[in-house]
């Protein structure tokens, strides 16, 4: 059967869209959108997000998602300029956005601690590109999951979905009021903290020992706050033989991931 989106012009002999899908107003810019190919194919696949609010597409991006999705009700033909004044000044969206509620956070219990677990729990992390490339990072060596502070993280949408290339469908993230009362309750749940700072001789491979863990990282500027770092059960450093003591906070988390990840006996 045609896609809807191949109707036959009998009068012209050519394919063409939909009629009066070009026709509605584009809203006023905000960054409640999510864009760019993988991040909306993600989102689209995530059966924990609620139905899209409105999704816009180019004629060849449609086509894609209705192969792979089927017809949805929100699907909007639109060309790239109409797309764009949806969206923040510069937001790469190559040819797609969609407007959709987050999925729900996930609560501490929801995460299994079962040895060689690790979770990532990110310290006034403001940044969303840091924050899409740590759940990139998570999404790839195969986190448990994430857990934010509730008021000082970014939101799940724009440049950060962008960043994450789909990981912020695939990662359960949780977040919470108050990060040591989270490292006390997961304390109880069989998980142990390991604080990531360069303020200590304990590197980071000596730290972990295959036991269900949380990797804590501070912002790149403060670091760990005191009272998180009191809760942690050790602290730890990845060791920079270079002499150049500055990891973004993304590396340093993909690093961290990369170690704990390693086999223990």
């Amino acid at each position: 059967m045609a896609s809807s989106f191949e109707r036959n012009d009998a009068r012209k002999g050519k394919k063409r869209p939909p009629q009066n899908r070009f026709h509605r107003r584009s809203e006023a810019p905000s960054d409640d959108w999510i864009w760019g190919w993988h991040a909306v194919e993600a989102a689209l696949a995530n059966p924990a997000r609620e139905t899209p609010l409105r999704l816009l597409a180019t004629l060849d991006r449609a086509r894609e998602i209705e192969k792979r999705f089927g017809r949805l009700p929100a699907l909007e033909t639109a060309d790239n300029q109409l797309i764009a004044q949806n969206l923040p000044q510069g937001a790469v969206h190559q040819g797609v956005a969609l407007r959709s509620p987050p999925p729900e956070p996930a609560d501490l219990a929801d995460f299994e601690a079962k040895p060689g677990a690790v979770l990532l729990m990110l310290d006034q992390v403001t940044d969303p590109q840091n924050v899409g490339a740590i759940l990139r990072s998570a999404a790839a060596f195969g986190a448990a999951g994430v857990i934010l502070q509730d008021r000082h993280a970014p939101r799940f949408t724009g440049a950060l979905a962008k960043a994450a290339a789909g990981a912020v469908e695939r990662v359960l993230v949780a977040r919470v009021v108050n990060l040591s009362r989270a490292l006390e309750d997961l304390a109880e749940l069989g998980w142990r903290a390991v604080g990531l700072t360069g303020h200590t001789d304990t590197g980071l491979a000596e730290a972990l020992d295959g036991t269900p863990t949380v990797l804590v990282l501070g912002s790149e500027g403060e670091g760990l706050r005191r009272l998180v770092s009191e809760h942690c059960d050790v602290l730890a450093k990845i060791p920079m033989p270079g002499g150049f003591e500055s990891l973004n906070v993304s590396a340093a988390a993909a690093v961290a991931l990369y170690e704990a990840s390693r086999p223990r006996a």
